[in-house]
């Protein structure tokens, strides 16, 4: 997958491999960010808009794996499960405290 390279990291308590598809302009994603943050979990996530046409090509045919509407946030734990869109509930109960 050659968008890895464009992965951002975010250190935090280790709660699993969470990767997390997002856009640079969505307020949803932002929010996402934000709520990772404050969880202080590590994570990653690339900014899907921001990536070259070849490598979002890739990111999006990743994110159809998941998410075939391919929207914005996609959040993939562990490569096994998936959360779509800001659902701050859902994120606590499956990697918060």
């Amino acid at each position: 997958m050659s968008y890895e390279k464009d992965i951002k990291h975010i250190s935090g308590k280790k709660k699993g491999n969470i990767l997390m598809f997002a856009l640079s302009t969505c307020m949803w994603c932002k929010k996402t960010k934000k709520l990772l943050d404050q969880l202080g979990v590590d994570y990653n996530y690339v900014d899907v808009d921001l990536l070259p046409d070849k490598e979002k090509t890739e990111a999006e045919e990743e994110i159809i794996r998941w998410n075939p509407s391919v929207s914005f946030p996609t959040i993939v734990i562990n490569d096994e499960e998936c959360i779509i869109g800001f659902r701050p509930e859902e994120i606590k109960g499956k990697i918060g405290k």
